[in-house]
């Protein structure tokens, strides 16, 4: 079953048992000064209709890329403030990346959540930072680790003061270029008494391509989906875009933005039969 869930640091992002599940969605990054506003009011357009719970989500830097010419951002303080005028304008919660103990303060000024990379989450100093920062933290999980062992970043949060944590999981590594999803985890990550999401666009990545650009399985996005709210998850994750062809990032595995509200219409209905049955 769903985890209950209130932020007391978040109210916006509120999940009760028998509810629905909880969307935190947006572009992988901020590409410009228009874009982010447009993808949140869609997003939010949506959310209220469905009744979701619903956090805007967007990078303000991009620090793991594997090309050196990999479109990082438009400034991290430019993308910090237009997190914060996302937040102001539609009166949401807003997520993004941290990578570093100096970005967990400077971020937490300007967001509600901050998120731990896969990459990152054994880090004990990057958690120890965000969980010092009174923030939400969500900590994706490894794409080298077993459900299991996310329990020692809760642990670590919780050690350095951190309360409010959310778990997701976006897939384990399957070879050089592929990732699977066990939704085995959502029910092993739950045993922590902690929210658990799952990313139903990162999954579906095919990571260290030849040309040192990810590619994805996007076709997949519905499948993962399904599986995710089946399993009750409590959230899910997604990036989307207007054009993900021409997304500066992450763009082979994103969801584009006109097919967000027909999926998610499917993964509501999906997720009120799973909690009947």
């Amino acid at each position: 079953m769903p985890t209950s869930i209130i932020y007391p640091n978040l109210p916006a992002l509120r999940h009760t048992e028998g509810g629905s599940f909880f969307l935190i969605a947006g572009p992988c990054v901020i590409e410009d000064e228009r874009s982010p506003f447009e993808i949140a009011e869609r997003l939010l357009e949506i959310a209220e209709r469905l009744k979701l719970p619903f956090a805007f989500k967007a990078s303000y830097r991009k620090a793991n890329r594997s090309r050196v010419d990999s479109f990082t951002g438009i400034g991290d303080w430019e993308g910090l403030e237009i997190l914060k005028q996302v937040r102001d304008q539609y009166h949401i919660p807003v997520v993004t990346d941290i990578h570093n103990e100096t970005e967990a303060a400077t971020a937490a000024e300007f967001v509600d959540v901050l998120q731990i990379p896969a990459f990152l989450c054994r880090q004990t100093s990057l958690l120890a930072a965000a969980a010092e920062t009174g923030r939400v933290v969500n900590v994706k999980k490894g794409q080298f680790l077993s459900p299991e062992a996310m329990v020692h970043a809760v642990d670590k949060i919780h050690y350095y003061g951190g309360k409010d944590i959310m778990l997701t999981e976006r897939g384990t590594t399957f070879g050089y270029q592929d990732l699977v999803v066990d939704f085995r985890s959502v029910p092993i990550m739950k045993r922590n008494n902690v929210p658990v999401v799952v990313d139903i666009t990162h999954s579906l990545q095919r990571p260290n391509q030849p040309e040192g650009i990810s590619g994805g399985n996007p076709e997949m996005i519905e499948t993962i989906g399904r599986a995710a709210v089946a399993n009750c998850c409590d959230g899910i994750f997604l990036e989307t875009h207007p054009d993900p062809r021409n997304a500066k990032s992450d763009g082979a595995n994103m969801l584009p933005l006109g097919l967000a509200e027909p999926l998610l219409k499917k993964l509501v209905t999906l997720h009120q039969v799973a909690m009947e049955i």
